[in-house]
């Protein structure tokens, strides 16, 4: 974590005290409206829930005064499903909210984006929200992100109440866990569009446990490599087959060479497909990947090492091809993100809360926005942890801070 930044004014003015008293009063409402959120399964593909969670941001940001639309959803490529992935039955839409204020450019334009779906089986075990201490509770997507959606829910509210007028957009998709892909165009679009009008973007991910605010991630590509054999019976012509499981085995171990955690390069190899019986030599063979990476130099190193993998298509036995797609472009701590930090830090410690500043190798929505020039904080959500685990917990006691601290940056920035 970093030192204090420069000294900032850390006086609340009489209207931001009034936003955190009315804030901290409705604590017990987030935590109502995080038990019935958390209780819809949203994981990513399934529809129905994730359609009910929809309709109900929906009421909640028309009762703002928003102006609400619908944005289809691309196609993503067919290769990046992985084994025991299903094929979307339907491309999911992306919430678009727009204030008044926004609509009529009236202030600072302001992007904050969030996701409703989860990672968790929508008819697994991990259905609810349960308390296991006085300030802390499990659900599935309790912290990853229903809680960012809470306090968010709350902070505009409050606003509105107060007769604040901030221009915001917001963004919510329902494919962010399996990499937005069929989001990603809407939200590079908001992006584009606010950075010209010289906005700011807020994204709704939790914060780390620490309540720190991450200011880099690495950036983020999925690959496939695939292996052609030849197919044969493999006690009676063993000799004539042409493994592609072989194959793939010795490109994996290519693809291991390519990690450098000195320049913070990792590749790493997931789900496998190969042969269907152990009696038969494989003619087809699979493996999914995902690299990480710090910029887009480091990047191209691992996809030139990967691409060199590859054979001509009429080489002889066996053959490699590879499918590529940048996912996530890497998103570093920038002079202007460094100054949004400083804010948020400067208003926590006006509210009595530490607010560091860290990275994180993982990605959000917050590395499209930032590449399209758009300065980004993208862990304005509550404190928890345990992500994508049947123990996902939500610190209760941390949302009202938080949403405060959303809120009265909103205030200043209209």
């Amino acid at each position: 974590m970093s030192d204090q930044g420069p000294e900032s004014n850390t006086e609340l003015s009489p209207l931001e005290r009034t936003i955190a008293a009315k804030l901290s009063a409705r604590a017990d409402a987030m935590e109502a409206d995080l038990t019935r959120f958390v209780a819809i399964p949203t994981g990513t593909g399934y529809s129905e829930g994730l359609a009910r969670f929809r309709a109900i941001m929906r009421a909640r940001l028309t009762a703002l005064g928003a102006e609400i639309s619908e944005i289809a959803g691309e196609s993503k490529p067919a290769w990046i499903t992985q084994p025991g992935q299903s094929v979307d039955a339907a491309i999911p839409v992306s919430l678009r909210a727009v204030s008044q204020s926004a609509v009529h450019a009236r202030a600072r334009p302001i992007l904050i984006t969030g996701h409703l779906d989860t990672v968790h089986d929508p008819h697994g075990p991990f259905q609810t929200l349960t308390p296991t201490s006085a300030t802390r509770a499990e659900g599935p997507g309790a912290i990853d992100m229903k809680g960012g959606l809470v306090i968010m829910l709350h902070a505009l509210e409050v606003l509105a109440e107060c007769g604040v007028d901030c221009a915001w957009t917001v963004l919510l998709n329902s494919d962010e866990e399996t990499g937005s892909l069929h989001s990603a165009k809407a939200i590079q679009h908001e992006a584009r569009e606010h950075a010209r009008a010289h906005g700011i973007g807020l994204a709704m991910e939790p914060s780390l446990a620490d309540g720190s605010l991450v200011l880099e991630r690495l950036g983020s590509s999925t690959f496939r490599i695939e292996c052609e054999g030849r197919a044969v019976h493999a006690g009676r012509d063993f000799a004539n087959g042409v493994s592609a499981v072989n194959a793939l085995a010795a490109r994996i171990l290519e693809a291991a060479h390519l990690v450098d955690l000195d320049a913070g390069t990792v590749v790493n190899i997931g789900p496998l497909e190969g042969g269907p019986a152990i009696n038969i030599v494989a003619d087809r063979a699979r493996a999914w990947g995902n690299a990480r990476f710090r910029d887009a130099a480091r990047e191209a190193i691992v996809e030139r090492g990967l691409r060199a993998m590859t054979t001509a298509p009429d080489a002889p036995l066996p053959r490699t091809r590879l499918e590529y797609a940048s996912n996530r472009p890497a998103k570093p701590e920038t002079p202007a993100v460094r100054a949004l930090a400083e804010e948020v830090r400067a208003i926590g410690e006006a509210l009595g809360e530490t607010v560091g500043f860290g990275k994180s190798g993982g990605v959000s929505d917050g590395n499209l926005m930032q590449a399209e020039g758009l300065a980004t904080l993208d862990t304005m959500g509550p404190r928890g942890g345990n992500l994508h685990r049947l123990d996902e917990y939500i610190e209760l006691d941390s949302m009202a801070p938080r949403a405060t601290m959303l809120a009265i940056m909103l205030a200043r920035h209209v």
